[in-house]
């Protein structure tokens, strides 16, 4: 099993959320999320019971977490994520970024993820 969170949930992180969702059967489970605005991802998290964390909440779970998908297209977000993740001593948990999940999301044909990040990078 792997357990993954997703930052960002706009257009991308919703529907990547979605995907992930739907793959819970094989072994991918969405355990949490951070987002900060009144989304249609957020809402969906919401109503499937995944926990809406802040950042620094996020972060302080993270123990138990597999993969990070930083999915915010903020760099400013990627960083602190990472930093934080320093801070506490994990260097079990994987930060994904957008263009890791562009990757993933190819490989599993799940039609046309929308581009509207430019800092896609690590």
């Amino acid at each position: 099993m792997q357990t993954i969170a997703i930052v960002g949930l706009g257009r991308v992180g919703s529907r990547f959320l979605e995907a992930m969702r739907e793959r819970a059967s094989r072994g991918v489970v969405v355990v949490a999320v951070a987002e900060p605005q009144r989304t249609p991802g957020r809402d969906a998290a919401e109503a499937a019971g995944i926990p809406v964390l802040e950042l620094p909440e996020l972060i302080e779970r993270c123990a138990g977490i597999d993969i990070v998908f930083e999915l915010s297209g903020q760099f400013t977000v990627r960083q602190r994520l990472r930093q934080g993740l320093a801070r506490a001593g994990n260097s079990r948990t994987v930060v994904a970024p957008e263009s890791v999940a562009r990757l993933l999301w190819a490989m599993l044909d799940a039609g046309v993820l929308p581009e509207v990040h430019t800092d896609l990078g690590y």
